[in-house]
């Protein structure tokens, strides 16, 4: 190999370890999204946010359960009449306890409401896991992307500045022209800006990629789409995606806990009941004791309440209403939900298919635009044909290729798209190595605690 060839090769090289730092091993994109699922900030904090509906549950459920207090008092009286002073301390201790018989229902209709909550928002959850997966997987691919892109506008570069030198050197003998070494020089210089924003853009696409998974890109494996996991068609997407998609699944759970919503606030129009029972001690100690006044005493009380709304002001019923009106809102949401995820799969499977016919049809115009290339050299050598026609086959030659990773790209991304918007990008289907996050069990922690301060994890 000519000297000259080394230097470029150990050039090209160069830029591709410095835009793809080395590393142990090379990462695939099935570990970036394992990463992903497992640091990504936005998806532990909708985590967390679902902890925080789980306790909504054993919230409502607490109508059910009877409250205790204690109370205790202490009084201390000092009276000074007809020259004699009387101290008098009084002291009371009690506790009491009161139970709801009923309450119009509110109570029941305001757990089966906070479950339907506590379900939409594991589904929201779920939706959540989809879109960051997505997101991973689309920041993998435009790292990779990005990086062919900088590497191909570097040989461009290597490429131009040869032909730059190469028109030098024939207008030195009197066999080209200035406008020859011109056209070269411009060519040449718009390969450094094209070079030095191809570099920006695949520092951005890592920056992005450190974002989405947590951790920088190292050296990244070329990626397949998910071919074997996509339905035979379009219609077949659709039908997944209307059955399972998450988004769907987490509005109808809300239209559910609006219905129990209406029921709850219908319930406070009914008669409530409740019991209760008490116990307490009275101290009373006075000095001097002018009237025995001085001792102890034990009073327990045991009773049941009737209470029967007859006009709130308007309050009640305008909750009602208010109510019903959210649960229409709820219903058109589903709708709303529907609409999104067609257009989204309808969307992807053209993009997936599109994508998939480009490949094909670049890697002709690859090989056509190089052997054309190869021609216009040799033409050019022998005086048929000029440096402007070099230059431009050589610029046809590197769009079709930078046409060609971004198709690639797009192939692999649509697919990812594709099972995103059927909601069934899952841990499960990618087969990834990572601990399932699953929020059944901290729901099923906190539903029914009585009493505690510390979450299930200790803190």
């Amino acid at each position: 190999m000519p000297p000259r060839h080394k230097k470029v090769l150990a050039a090209i090289l160069v830029s591709a370890t410095a835009l793809s730092p080395l590393a142990a091993s090379a990462e695939t994109i099935t570990g970036a999204l394992a990463k992903a699922y497992q640091y990504n900030s936005q998806l532990n904090a909708a985590r967390a946010g679902v902890r925080v509906t789980d306790e909504g549950v054993a919230i409502a459920k607490s109508g059910w359960r009877p409250t205790v207090t204690g109370s205790s008092s202490i009084d201390y009286t000092s009276t000074h009449a007809q020259g004699a002073t009387q101290n008098i301390t009084t002291g009371s201790f009690g506790v009491q306890i009161n139970q709801t018989l009923f309450d119009g229902f509110q109570t029941k209709n305001n757990v089966a409401a906070a479950e339907s909550q506590v379900k939409a928002s594991v589904e929201s959850l779920r939706n959540t896991e989809e879109n960051i997966l997505f997101n991973a997987a689309s920041a993998y691919m435009d790292v990779i992307r990005d990086r062919q892109v900088a590497v191909l506008t570097e040989q461009n570069l290597q490429f131009l500045t040869e032909q730059a030198r190469a028109a030098r050197s024939r207008f030195e003998v009197g066999e080209g022209t200035r406008t020859d070494v011109a056209q070269a020089d411009a060519s040449r210089a718009t390969a450094v800006a094209q070079l030095s924003a191809a570099r920006a853009t695949a520092l951005a696409s890592a920056a992005t990629y450190h974002q989405i998974v947590g951790d920088e890109p190292g050296k990244l494996k070329a990626a397949s789409p998910l071919g074997k996991l996509l339905p035979g068609n379009l219609d077949s997407a659709l039908a997944v995606a209307s059955a399972e998609h998450p988004a769907i699944l987490a509005t109808q759970h809300l239209v559910d806990a609006a219905a129990f919503s209406v029921k709850s606030s219908e319930g406070a129009l009914l008669p409530q009941v409740t019991a209760s029972a008490g116990v307490s001690d009275n101290y009373s100690h006075s000095v001097p004791d002018f009237r025995g006044t001085n001792g102890t005493s034990t009073s327990a009380n045991i009773g049941a309440t009737l209470t029967i709304p007859i006009y709130s002001g308007g309050r009640t019923e305008a909750l009602v209403r208010q109510n019903k009106e959210s649960l229409s809102e709820a219903r058109i949401q589903v709708d709303v939900s529907r609409d999104q995820v067609r257009q989204a799969v309808v969307s992807a499977w053209t993009q997936y298919v599109a994508a998939r016919e480009s490949v094909d049809a670049n890697r002709q115009v690859i090989d056509a635009a190089q052997l054309a290339l190869n021609g216009v050299i040799e033409e050019r050598n022998v005086g048929q044909r000029t440096t402007l026609d070099v230059l431009n086959a050589q610029n046809a030659v590197i769009t079709a290729k930078i046409n060609q990773a971004s198709s690639e790209r797009d192939v692999v991304v649509a697919s990812y798209a594709i099972l995103s918007a059927m909601g069934r990008l899952s841990v499960d289907r990618l087969g990834l190595a990572v601990t399932k996050y699953r929020p059944e069990e901290h729901y099923n922690a906190v539903k029914d605690k009585w009493f505690g301060l510390r979450t299930p994890d200790g803190r």
